[in-house]
Order: C-alpha cells, then sequence, then structure tokens
C-alpha cells in the first residue's frame, strides 16, 4: 500500500497538479524538496489580484519545465499555518529551491515569467 501511495505522489509532481496544491500541500512540497529538481514554490491566495496574475505564468511554467523543476502554488488561505511555517509576510512570495532542497532565493510581489525563468537557469534548469 506505500508503494502504491509513494508511486500517486511521485506521478503527482510530475502532472500539473502538482501545481495546485490543495489544502495538505505539506507533503507536496516535502516531495518537490526532495526530487532532486529545482523547485520553486509560489505562496498566493486565490482572492489576491498579483497571483491571479500570476496563476497562467506558473501554469505555464509547470507544463514547460516538466520534469527539469518542480513549480507548486500553494494557497495559504487554504492551509491554516503553511505561511508562518515557511515565513511568508506578504503576499505573493515566491521561494526557490536548488537541486537538494535548500533555499536560495525569496522574492515578495508579481514576478513575471523571464524573471522566474533566469532564476531557474541560474539553478540549473535548461
Amino acid at each position: 500500500m506505500k508503494k502504491i501511495a509513494l508511486v500517486a505522489v511521485i506521478a503527482l509532481l510530475h502532472s500539473s497538479a502538482a501545481f495546485a496544491a490543495g489544502k495538505n500541500s505539506a507533503p507536496l512540497i516535502g516531495m518537490a524538496l526532495a526530487s532532486g529538481r529545482p523547485t520553486v514554490i509560489d505562496f498566493g491566495a486565490g482572492f489576491c489580484i498579483p497571483c491571479k496574475k500570476m496563476k497562467p505564468i506558473l501554469e505555464s511554467l509547470d507544463r514547460e519545465y516538466r520534469g527539469r523543476a518542480n513549480v507548486v502554488f500553494v494557497d495559504i488561505n487554504e492551509e491554516q499555518g503553511i505561511g508562518d511555517k515557511y515565513r511568508v509576510q506578504m503576499i505573493p512570495t515566491q521561494v526557490f529551491y536548488d537541486s537538494k532542497g535548500k533555499e536560495v532565493k525569496r522574492h515578495i510581489g508579481f514576478m513575471d515569467k523571464p524573471e522566474i525563468i533566469k532564476v531557474l537557469k541560474e539553478l540549473g534548469v535548461k
């Protein structure tokens, strides 16, 4: 049973569903950070205008970088305590992690696609 659950989580990381973390995103974040790939996590909320503007950018990046980097969105309004756990003070906040799961960059506010791609390239994503 554990093997099936692990396969399901790994498959989730390879699908666009990994983009939209829901009410229990902690396991998904943990798997993304342990995947051996650079990861960007966007902490936002559905009511946030800049977050809404970033949604299509993140969805596009998720498709374009699938298998090379993880793109995860976490709605902090749906999950109590997740913002505190990841030290999110304002939304949107993008947190970039290297392939070892170490935080290497943090950005607060709207971040356009070229800026995100630049950071991913700095992390070695081709």
